[in-house]
């Protein structure tokens, strides 16, 4: 069995343990295309590597500090303030030292950002007029996110956030470990036929998971560096907790022609100047609202009114979990937002655009990887939508290729409603029924609905609110259906449960209702009548590259003697529907 990182950073403390790994969690290698490699023993960390050889030295410095923090370098002078001023709350190192011991654990600084309009939260709203960042810590030995948000012009720290069981996107200086652990490992060469170089590998920086491995279910810090050769890719997972590598997976990509974006795009500055940088008002056939760029929540609407009355308080896509191969458990958790200063593994490179559709208008958002549609290169769509008749859909799209084509999208939405005294219910047949506590539930195959086409009804104590459309393929825009789950928090402006950017909530392969918004739920619900509620959407997307079939799919064809891109998007997300006279819904 591996080492626990306690155990690590415990045996890095007392310098006993050398550089010494066992062997990994993995099935024995068969030589058969998508089984799981196994690899142990001390070459399992390349322990000749120089910048391994420097991990471990500065892991080994930093559990002797104090604070035992491994501190982020390379910092312009306000975000190394900052960086220190965080690490000078006692509230921000409160779980750096184990609870009865007091011995170190492995703590580091994986990003420093300023902080943005839609971060101005709580305490945070300071901001608004003073120069803030965003300070993460990671804790490797209790796989927990710690935020600080830091006034640089009080000289304080404003506010002190935890996300157990989360892990913030990873630094570049982890992002060329993960690289140099996959290129220069035996099995990786085998596997290609020759020993990659560096430059050819894909999404080093994108969490995964990997069942059977300390990476399952996120205990362990886990990158997939991938390499694609022919119509398949070979994944890498890497475990940056043990500095190993802990198996490898072949996925079937198809074959592609070049890029479709072949250049960086040089819109980066105004992205960032215009959209990313504050928050812009909208008024439009009776509808108001402000939006955002955000850094790894994509585009965020805020103050959401309709004829004057406000309707939401906020909604935003906050993670695209994909998940390849069930019984393996493997694949990645993205996110996307802005292209500078953001967390986002898959970033927009163009504003947001208005356009007119049947009834309404829509404010759609593109991301996408620089190199898609080739293997292992993500491109996503993020949509709303508002009818001249009150009605407003939230959408989600995969728009392929990614890096497999068995794979599994599930984007998590976050929705607040606005009042203060919304009651929520599910249509059971022949009447609504309320929910009591905060709860989840999966759209399924026997799910009923109401003659309308109904699945949940939100209302305040007047009867006022919106009943909720599940997409099953009723919408006319290719969706085969969200086969979602739906989750019901109550709203605390006290704590921070998603409302500011919010690093990946959730890993990225499991197959049941733990996607992230259960953390909010358990282990005690809460009540949910008469307050303001969060409604979490998670659709449920299976890829396919059958000709004639496909969805969530990319390629790239030749027409005409240049290379375009043939798109099969899979669309997803709930249609909202005003509560008419007498509320029934029927």
């Amino acid at each position: 069995m591996r080492k626990s990182l306690i155990i690590l950073a415990l045996c890095l403390w007392l310098a006993a343990c050398g550089n010494q790994t066992a062997p990994a969690e993995t099935p024995a290698e068969t030589g058969e295309p998508g089984v799981l490699a196994a690899r142990g023993g001390p070459e399992a960390t390349q322990t000749n590597d120089p910048l391994i050889k420097e991990r471990v030295a500065n892991i080994q410095t930093a559990l002797r500090q104090t604070p035992p923090v491994l501190l982020l370098n390379n910092l312009d002078d306000n975000r190394r303030a900052a960086q220190e001023l965080a690490l000078k709350d006692e509230r921000f190192l409160r779980e750096a030292r184990d609870e009865k011991t007091k011995a170190s654990l492995f703590n580091e600084i994986f990003g420093v950002y300023p902080l943005r309009e839609s971060d101005f939260i709580g305490p945070a709203q300071a901001c608004r007029v003073a120069l803030c960042y965003r300070v993460e810590m990671y804790n490797f030995a209790r796989n927990l996110t710690t935020n600080a948000v830091v006034d640089m012009t009080a000289k304080q720290v404003l506010l002190v956030t935890r996300q157990p069981a989360t892990q913030p996107d990873i630094p570049e200086h982890l992002t060329k470990l993960a690289t140099r652990i996959a290129a220069n490992a035996p099995e990786v060469a085998t596997a290609l036929g020759k020993q990659p170089e560096d430059k050819q590998v894909l999404m080093a920086n994108t969490k995964t998971s990997l069942n059977q491995t300390r990476c399952e279910r996120s205990l362990h810090l886990c990158v997939a560096p991938t390499f694609v050769k022919d119509d398949r890719a070979l994944w890498a997972i890497v475990d940056l907790t043990d500095l190993a590598l802990v198996g490898t997976r072949w996925t079937q990509v198809g074959r592609t022609g070049p890029p479709q974006v072949t250049e960086k795009w040089l819109q980066n500055d105004v992205l960032t100047n215009v959209f990313c940088a504050k928050a812009i008002h909208h008024e439009r056939n009776g509808w108001a609202f402000d939006y955002i760029l955000t850094s790894s929540d994509g585009l965020r609407l805020s103050d959401v009114k309709y004829n004057g009355k406000m309707v939401l308080h906020d909604a935003k896509l906050v993670d695209w979990h994909v998940s390849y191969s069930g019984a393996d458990g493997f694949g990645y958790s993205d996110a996307i937002g802005c292209p500078v200063f953001s967390q986002a593994a898959v970033v927009a490179v163009q504003g947001p655009k208005f356009e007119d559709i049947k009834g309404g208008f829509a404010v759609r958002q593109g991301f996408w990887s620089e190199g898609w549609p080739t293997p292992c290169n993500y491109s996503y769509e993020q949509a709303f939508e508002f009818y001249d008749d009150g009605r407003f859909r939230v959408v989600a799209a995969s728009l392929g290729r990614g890096c497999g084509n068995d794979g599994t999208y599930r984007p998590v939405t976050r929705i607040t409603f606005a009042g203060e005294q919304n009651s929520f219910a599910e249509w059971q047949g022949n009447d609504w029924k309320q929910w009591t506590n905060e709860q989840w539930q999966e759209q399924k195959k026997e799910t009923v609905y109401s003659k309308d086409g109904y699945q949940y009804r939100l209302a305040d104590a007047g009867g006022n609110g919106y009943f909720v459309e599940p997409g099953r393929g009723q919408f006319g825009d290719g969706g085969r259906g969200d086969n979602s789950f739906a989750y019901v928090t109550r709203y605390h402006a006290d704590k921070d449960e998603g409302e500011s950017d919010i690093t990946t909530i959730g890993p990225c392969c499991n197959t049941d209702y733990h996607q992230g918004p259960e953390k909010f739920i358990e282990p005690q619900p809460e009540p949910v009548s008469d307050a303001r509620l969060v409604f979490w959407y998670v659709p449920q997307l299976k890829n396919d590259d059958t000709p004639g079939k496909q969805y969530c799919w990319a390629e790239s064809v030749a027409e005409n003697g240049v290379y375009r891109v043939k798109k099969y998007p899979c669309y997803a997300g709930p249609m909202f529907h005003p509560i008419g006279e007498g509320g029934k819904g029927r």
